[in-house]
């Protein structure tokens, strides 16, 4: 049995109990709910990784309340990532340093390397701190499927699978936060989040972004596999491609397909009355959004036609990146 509970003194004690047992707990965060365990207990990690079905190269973030001292979990940090946790942390920002070796190998599969955040969502903050421990947390989902940004949304993923969801209400952010690598003499954007290389550029100078390739090591969650894919088929087209996702519409409606497009505000009086779920106007809006409305979408279509929004740079960097691995993986007629 899954229980959701208001973060209040029992559910926090409830939610202590099962982190230094050995088990996992779901948590609210200003981006999405994470699932944690103690990144300190190789058992407990492995846990995480059999509840999700998470490939076990794929790895972790650990999670920390803001007065945490992660001088104990890394080291050789340089002066640029200095000024940006004073700008950004707590927030939707995860710094990858030199790691320690004092949390589980499993957590950074076996990098030298250990991925930190300092969420800014009072419910994470509420739990963190009282646990007090470093918090190894992937998003509370079912591998691949898309990230939940609310408590119910959790449980219809994880139902049975761990015993606590801490409801912290819906996800303001709604998608994973902006991985940066500061191992090296500047800062390099391993996943595109909120806090933008456009905000990092303005506050140290120089920021690099990294491409993956196939075949490489994931340096970064989200980098490997598909990811937040929902459960029905997809198809995606660009901005200037809206003919050809009409013309797909369409065709497969004719054939009696359950179809729905996905799309930002500005693209719907252009539908002529065709089934639609709208992402919304701002990028901040639509990021918010994401994650909700294609959760909304599988539950009644049976193939989502995806418009990518026409901005590019900035939030929908990170916005881009989510919809085209969640719906970007093609379709055969």
């Amino acid at each position: 049995m899954t229980e959701i509970l208001e973060i209040d003194e029992n559910s926090l004690a409830f939610a202590k109990r099962i982190i230094k047992e050995g088990g996992a707990v779901a948590f609210p965060t200003e981006t999405v709910y994470g699932l944690g365990a103690n990144a300190f207990d190789t058992a407990a990690v492995n846990g995480i990784y059999k509840i999700k079905g998470r490939p076990s190269d794929n790895p972790l973030i650990v999670h920390v309340h803001k007065d945490y001292d992660i001088g104990g979990l890394v080291r050789d940090i340089p002066q640029y990532a200095e000024k940006l946790k004073e700008e950004f942390l707590p927030g939707p920002l995860t710094m990858v340093f030199k790691s320690r070796g004092a949390v589980s190998p499993v957590v950074s599969c076996g990098l030298d390397t250990l991925a930190v955040r300092v969420p800014s969502h009072s419910g994470a903050q509420k739990f963190l701190k009282y646990v007090d421990l470093p918090i190894a947390a992937p998003s509370a989902n079912i591998s691949k499927h898309v990230s939940p940004t609310s408590a119910q949304h959790v449980l219809a993923d994880l139902e049975g699978k761990i015993p606590l969801i801490l409801d912290g209400g819906r996800c303001s952010g709604g998608i994973e936060s902006t991985v940066l690598d500061c191992t090296g003499e500047i800062p390099v954007i391993l996943r595109s989040g909120l806090v933008t290389r456009e905000m990092i550029e303005k506050t140290v100078g120089a920021c690099g972004e990294y491409a993956y390739k196939e075949g490489g090591v994931a340096r970064s969650p989200g980098m490997k596999y598909k990811h937040y894919s929902p459960s029905c088929r997809t198809a995606m087209f660009g901005w200037n491609e809206l003919q050809k996702a009409l013309e797909l519409y369409d065709e497969e409606t004719a054939k009696g397909v359950k179809t729905l497009i996905l799309c930002e505000e500005s693209v719907i009086s252009l539908l002529g009355g065709r089934k639609y779920v709208s992402l919304g106007k701002t990028p901040e809006e639509m990021a918010s959004r994401l994650y909700a409305k294609l959760r909304e979408c599988e539950k009644t279509a049976e193939l989502i036609v995806a418009v990518a929004p026409e901005e590019r740079g900035g939030v929908m960097a990170g916005v881009m990146n989510r919809l085209s691995k969640a719906c970007g993986n093609g379709y055969e007629r």
